[in-house]
């Protein structure tokens, strides 16, 4: 049997790191490009989502 690791548990510090700029609004957008059009409206969308707190935001073009 191989050897066992024990992993190290987060600090509160490192479960909440930049957790604080996105409650600020100062979000950290990244362009989601797996769906890029809306069935519902019929219209190309530019699908945001936040690299630190997992937030969506859509943009129609």
């Amino acid at each position: 049997m191989g050897d066992v690791i024990a992993f190290k548990k987060k600090s509160v510090w490192e479960k909440h790191k930049g957790k604080s700029l996105c409650r600020d609004g100062f979000h950290k957008w990244k362009v989601v490009t797996k769906q890029q059009f809306d069935v519902k409206q019929g219209k190309l969308v530019t699908k945001y989502k936040c690299e630190r707190c997992q937030k969506e935001k859509v943009k129609l073009l």
